[in-house]
Order: C-alpha cells, then structure tokens, then sequence
C-alpha cells in the first residue's frame, strides 16, 4: 500500500546556523520521520495499547543514518542525522500513527501507567541504505502482548524497500522515510485487525 508523500513529510529544517561559527565543518542536516496522516474516521475502539520503544543493535541507537556496504560493514552517512535516537523517532512516528488511525481506545508509553490490553513491542532489524542494492530498506519485527498474561498474541516481521537514486543524506533520508510509510501503514493495518 502506497501513500502520497507530503512535500514536507522531511523537515530539514534545523540548519544550526548558530553553530556555524563553532569549530570547523558545517552542522549536518537534520532530518525527521512522518508519521501516517489522520484517518478521518473513528470507530468504537474498545481496546488500547502501549508500545514500547524498539530495540536494535547499537548502531541503530543512535541518531546517524547508516549505510550497509555489500560486505555486510555498517557506516554513518555524513552530512546528516536524525531529530532524535532513531529508536525514540520510530515509536513516536508508530504511536501517532496508531492514534491517527482513530480505533484504538488509547495509545501510550510504557510509564505511562495507563491500563492497557496489549504492549507492542518491536526490533529494528534493518533502518538503512544498501550500498550494494541501492535501496532504502527498513525491517522491523514486532510482537503483541497480552499484558494480563504476557503470552504473545501475534508476531510479525515488516520489510519495505525504495529505491534510491544516489547515496547522499536529503535522497536516504527520504528514501528512508518512504519504506517507514509502507512498514507503518502494515503494522497499523495489523495491528487493528486484532491479529
């Protein structure tokens, strides 16, 4: 399932100039990640859930944009970085995503201490460019848990790929964004499905 992209859906926005004068080499770009629009509709929801931030590997903690070279080696793409960890700006984006699709009672954090039916809880397998491929390849895991049993209700792997055109920060970013569009509009879709 594909979705316009907004001609805003990246903000690179905060060009730091108040750095500029701060040390040699300019301040990278910073980009952010779009959450699904609003639905339009809302439906007797009658479940909620909380979805925990995802986990990765440490390259994945952080806030670079990661290049995968064919040989498997991972780099960060310089010139540009994330609003924030990327594990935070995923589950931000998912969560608001869930919200905007108005059919769940509630969507919250863990700490939040609201009662909740089920906590999503997710692994970044893949959030990257394929050097050797040439793609944008976003990869999650994601598991519901019942929260009165901790038994898994439903388990699934997401996978999107977009091609991109060259391997530069502002073309990755939004190459990146767009296979996360395709992996929540999935994971939103099943998640209310109840599955």
């Amino acid at each position: 399932m594909t979705r316009p992209i907004p001609a805003l859906a990246i903000a690179t926005v905060l060009l730091a100039t108040a750095l500029g004068g701060c040390g040699g080499g300019a301040a990278p770009m910073t980009f952010d990640l779009a959450a699904l629009p609003p639905s339009g509709r809302t439906v007797a929801a009658a479940r909620s859930i909380v979805v925990a931030e995802p986990v990765g590997i440490q390259p994945f903690e952080a806030d670079r944009i990661i290049v995968r070279e064919p040989g498997g080696a991972l780099s960060f793409l310089g010139g540009g970085q994330w609003a924030d960890r990327l594990p935070r700006l995923i589950q931000t984006r998912l969560i608001q995503s869930l919200e905007n699709s108005g059919r769940l009672r509630s969507v919250s954090r863990p700490g939040d201490k609201v009662v909740s039916d089920l906590q999503l809880i997710s692994e970044i397998r893949a959030f990257d460019i394929s050097a050797g491929t040439g793609e944008a390849v976003v990869d999650l895991s994601a598991k519901l848990i019942a929260e009165g049993t901790g038994k898994v209700a439903a388990a699934r792997i997401f996978t999107a790929r977009v091609p991109v055109a060259k391997v530069d920060a502002g073309t990755g970013a939004m190459a990146l964004d767009r296979a996360l569009a395709t992996v929540l509009a999935e994971m939103v879709q099943w998640v209310n499905s109840g599955r």
